[in-house]
């Protein structure tokens, strides 16, 4: 049971006794999951999380406690540890919350409940039939496994001026992993999903998903070593939207920036990357992974531009951060679970659609490499310095795709690269819904995308030397 706003009311008051603001984070989730390994499943569950977390923000310094007693006297004396924690000055406000709490107009492509309400089989179904048309695609294809997880996370959001929301944010995906026997062993994953419920496989099917996977793991099975230097380099549409979520994203992440730790820091209003870039971050895009009605924090999700044709426009904040550098959260407060504190998060970071075609950008390249997609990567933040590894890339000559290339990776500084995007393809795109973001020990789901870019030089990890 869902604590009322009576209670939350006292709560508040009570977190409040020591600090500037304080609000209030109830959360129960409840998940289904299903994986299938070898034609088998392997793994079912059904998992259901409750609780709340206090925050007390007194200055520079926030305290806090949460607790899965969801009774008077436990959510008080969670409370009380927040303010201890806050060591702020000692009040006595009372807090007053509105009887019925706010209710945003949903960005959800569903309920998501009859997911959580279907059989088992229905689950069961689409892992086998991602298993049955992925081995149907290619003989090479040896091994399949599959996933498929529902959930429905409820939130309450209280704050001590006033604000009181609840939102009900409905989750879905689907992966297949595919291991294809050929010159050498090659893997390939697609998965898609959003913020809807199963219904979204009913168009988006586990066969397209099968077929894919397994039309990446063969095609990594005839991949030739990649060439080591420096090369131009091109980014393909959609996925290639993790390179901008990672090189730059989360270098314009307010927190960093108000730490003075980001290659961004005290630069808005100046030119960052080419004049060909502009890059978004949106909360509002309707069904996609990374889109939220309210932040963690209360606030509606917005859309926010960051980088308008070359220059830095701002950055993404939450509550704390946005007040200690003079501003106002851009509705980018997320966090994990109620056991966690907010941060700056991104939701669905994408650069728009530029003049270019795809067959264009890819007929300018004499010699290159064509990243179509990423299997992983690390930024640091202070330095914007990367790495990725490709999971499919291809070699350029003379103006074609060629070869497949396996062991392919790409390093570079963000707004380096950023400063180097000298084509911009006219088919933007948003990814297909499974990617998920790590920071600071928290993961939240997101969304990514943009159209086919050239880079003018990125240097390329391979095993074999020469340009």
């Amino acid at each position: 049971m869902r604590p009322s706003a009576e209670l939350l009311e006292r709560v508040l008051t009570r977190a409040l006794g020591a600090g500037d603001f304080a609000d209030a984070f109830y959360e129960r989730r409840v998940v289904r999951s299903f994986r299938l390994q070898d034609g088998r499943v392997h793994e079912a569950g059904i998992s259901v999380v409750s609780g709340i977390g206090i925050r007390v923000i007194s200055g520079e310094r926030a305290g806090y406690a949460h607790s899965d007693d969801l009774s008077e006297r436990a959510l008080l004396e969670t409370a009380r540890v927040a303010t201890l924690i806050a060591k702020g000055a000692a009040r006595t406000d009372s807090i007053r919350l509105g009887t019925r709490p706010e209710r945003p107009k949903s960005v959800y492509g569903g309920s998501g409940d009859e997911s959580l309400a279907a059989e088992s089989g229905e689950y069961v179904d689409l892992l086998a039939r991602a298993d049955v048309a992925a081995r149907a695609a290619d003989p090479r294809v040896r091994t399949v496994n599959a996933s498929v997880a529902s959930e429905i996370q409820e939130v309450v959001i209280a704050t001590s001026d006033g604000r009181y929301v609840t939102d009900r944010r409905p989750l879905v995906s689907l992966g297949v992993q595919c291991v294809a026997d050929g010159k050498v062993r090659g893997t390939g994953f697609s998965g898609d999903g959003g913020r809807a419920g199963l219904e979204v496989f009913l168009e988006r099917t586990p066969e397209r998903l099968a077929r894919e996977a397994a039309r990446i793991a063969c095609v990594n099975c005839d991949a030739r070593e990649t060439p080591a230097g420096e090369f131009e380099v091109i980014v393909g549409a959609g996925s290639g939207g993790v390179l901008l979520h990672e090189a730059v994203g989360h270098g314009l992440e307010g927190d960093f920036n108000r730490q003075g730790t980001s290659l961004y820091s005290g630069r808005v209003g100046e030119r960052v990357a080419s004049e060909l870039v502009t890059i978004y971050d949106d909360g509002n895009l309707p069904g996609e992974r990374g889109s939220i009605s309210v932040d963690d924090e209360g606030t509606p999700g917005q859309r926010k531009v960051l980088v308008e044709n070359g220059v830095l426009r701002g950055y993404m904040h939450d509550r704390l951060n946005a007040h200690l550098m003079g501003t106002v959260s851009t509705g980018s407060g997320r966090r994990q679970s109620f056991r966690v504190m907010p941060q700056p998060r991104m939701c669905n970071t994408f650069m728009p659609s530029g003049d270019s075609t795809p067959e264009e950008i890819v007929k300018s390249v004499k010699r290159g490499i064509f990243a179509t997609s990423f299997a992983g990567g690390q930024v640091e933040i202070s330095k914007g310095d990367f790495v990725f590894m490709l999971a499919e890339g291809y070699l350029i000559e003379d103006g074609k795709l060629t070869a497949p290339l396996r062991g392919a990776s790409l390093s570079g500084n963000g707004p380096g690269a950023m400063n180097r995007v000298t084509m911009v393809g006219n088919d933007a795109r948003l990814a297909s819904g499974h990617y998920t973001c790590g920071k600071g020990g928290q993961y939240v789901p997101v969304g990514v995308g943009m159209p086919t870019v050239k880079l003018s030089s990125l240097t390329v990890g391979g095993s074999a030397v020469g340009g």
